[in-house]
């Protein structure tokens, strides 16, 4: 039911390359576009077919993602490969699965030593965003919306391209359609690219055949890495925003459901909100934070400010996740889900019907708040969500009276895997680990395997949060545009050279830890010989740690090319 898209990008198939210029060719029937981009002068310009010099190189494209300028230059950055996820309401749903960053440049000849290498750092920065996991794309339906955002348009919205029509808090690569985007004849190229995650399910209850969909949109504005942007930017942006979408399709009906979660902020802003409420309506904040602690002081300033703008829109629930849920008390957290039940009642879901009449409308949202945001969030919002399916799957008639999702073993195990993806996918972007706690949103139960791999994905993110984010908040930082390497000669950020120390300290302290443990284990011949090696050994580690500790900041891989407070 409704109506369609007009469709109005096309979807570009072959690039053409000569040594003067690059020509990307729309390829959908009889169009005649071709995009002409100089190597030279940078210029992008409009031409037809038959201004391609049969001398050209060819080879098939997805689409154009954007292009950016290094240190060597500009560069095309192209979508190379793709994987069909499903249909969205009759239109392909792709996933961008590999990329080409070509240089406009046919040379670095003209860059000194130095240039040369920070040209390849950059180009690593670049590769390290595009190879992340969860970029999707739609050449004719617009995925940054929900339905009922998208319900809610008027009729020029339609006329619109892509591009102009997205919500730009979820186009990932805007920074890199930047150039595209001032010249309204060549949008038809511009190719919206979301991050996140996104499952599309044909499910049967009662032999009756739906599609259930899981959408989830990660927030370009103020991206991080775990442990480096936490909080609000100065024009109300949270860090690390997710916007969560679930969407059941049942012969011509449509419903849907929205949450979005949000790592804690230390210094939040009234203006976040106030633009939160306009989107979404009202809110309901879930604080999942460990009431003690270092998580402690952050749940007190949040719940004081809440208090402190005496908003009707605005509810505060704080829920002390691991008080609650600790020895693998899970059911507990079905607490929380029966202390908003009035709440999610209210709020509703996004329904309509397949004659295409909108018989009810979403009035506000749960925002799930975490630390880390992703594991401990995901097991609630699955639960939220469950909630709603539930009255959907009835009204719409799949789910007969007195039938209860969770007795419907074929869906809930596609319902648990989905979640728990959803779950992986935005922690792995996220926090470069997969998510803690996924176990119990697969299975419904904590088990002692789980604890041990949440052991483990700890380690490594502690590792990565100390020794690689700063690599990876500063490829986020150049992807989104938030630094910008300029055309002058001057010296990139990246200049700062690491000390000696950085590499020697924590081997010394590797291998002193080491030969102190061996020392324990392969006794000298007497006691105090043994007691003499592992002295010293242990003192060289103690030391070595201490030295480390003392100088942590210097250790730690920050990020270099846009200065953020780095939030404990």
């Amino acid at each position: 039911g409704g109506t369609k898209l007009v469709a109005v990008f096309h979807y570009s198939d072959k690039a053409h390359t000569t040594p003067e210029k690059f020509y990307i060719e729309a390829c959908d029937e009889g169009a005649d576009a071709v995009l002409a981009i100089d190597r030279v002068s940078n210029e992008m310009t409009l031409t037809g077919k038959k201004d391609v010099p049969p001398s050209a190189v060819t080879k098939p494209i997805c689409g154009v993602m954007g292009t950016i300028r290094l240190v060597a230059g500009m560069y095309l950055v192209v979508i190379t490969r793709k994987r069909n996820v499903g249909s969205l309401l009759g239109h392909a749903v792709w996933k961008a699965v590999d990329f080409d960053v070509i240089s406009y440049k046919k040379t670095v000849l003209h860059l000194s030593e130095i240039q040369s290498q920070e040209n390849k750092t950059f180009l690593s920065m670049l590769n390290n965003v595009l190879s992340t996991d969860g970029f999707y794309f739609c050449t004719d339906f617009d995925l940054t919306h929900t339905l009922q955002r998208l319900a809610n348009t008027s009729p020029d919205f339609q006329e619109m391209s892509l591009l102009e029509r997205a919500d730009q808090r979820f186009v990932w690569n805007g920074n890199l359609l930047r150039e595209l985007a001032g010249q309204p004849e060549l949008h038809r190229f511009a190719l919206p690219v979301v991050h996140g995650f996104i499952v599309m399910k044909p499910c049967r209850i009662n032999g009756k055949i739906f599609e259930w969909i899981l959408i989830s949109r990660r927030s370009c504005f103020r991206a991080g890495v775990r442990y480096y942007v936490r909080g609000i930017d100065s024009e109300g942006h949270a860090a690390n925003f997710v916007e969560t979408e679930q969407i059941v399709l049942y012969e011509g009906a449509k419903a849907s459901f929205v949450q979005v979660s949000v790592s804690v902020q230390t210094q939040t802003h009234h203006q976040h909100f106030d633009s939160q409420l306009l989107i979404y309506g009202k809110q309901t904040i879930l604080n999942l934070v460990n009431q003690k602690g270092s998580e402690k002081p952050l749940e007190q300033a949040f719940a004081k400010m809440v208090s402190g703008m005496n908003n009707g829109m605005l509810n505060y629930i704080a829920f002390d996740f691991h008080k609650e849920c600790s020895h693998m008390r899970w059911e507990r957290l079905q607490i929380l889900v029966d202390a908003v039940t009035e709440t999610q009642d209210e709020y509703g879901y996004f329904m309509v019907t397949s004659e295409g009449k909108t018989v009810s409308q979403q009035k506000g949202v749960f925002r799930s708040n975490c630390m880390d945001c992703l594991d401990r969030t995901n097991v609630i919002q699955s639960l939220l969500a469950r909630r709603s399916l539930q009255t959907q799957l009835q009204r719409i008639g799949v789910l007969n009276v007195g039938q209860r999702i969770e007795e419907q073993a074929e869906f809930e195990k596609i319902y648990k895997n989905a979640w728990a993806d959803n779950a992986n996918a935005c922690a792995v972007q996220y926090a470069g680990t997969g998510a803690l706690k996924t176990d119990f949103t697969r299975t419904g139960k904590r088990t002692r395997w789980g604890l041990l791999m949440d052991g483990w994905n700890s380690m490594i993110r502690y590792y990565k949060n100390n020794f690689s984010d700063g690599f990876r908040q500063d490829s986020i930082d150049l992807f989104l545009g938030n630094f910008a390497v300029d055309e002058t000669e001057g010296p990139t950020p990246l200049r700062v050279q690491k000390d000696w120390k950085f590499l020697t300290l924590p081997i010394i302290m590797l291998v002193a830890f080491s030969m102190c443990i061996v020392c324990l284990l392969m006794a000298g011949d007497t006691l105090t010989e043994t007691l003499a090696y592992v002295m010293f050994w242990g003192a060289a580690s103690a030391i070595t740690a201490t030295i480390i500790l003392f100088n942590g900041q210097d250790f730690v891989d920050a990020p270099k090319l846009v200065h953020k407070e780095k939030l404990d």
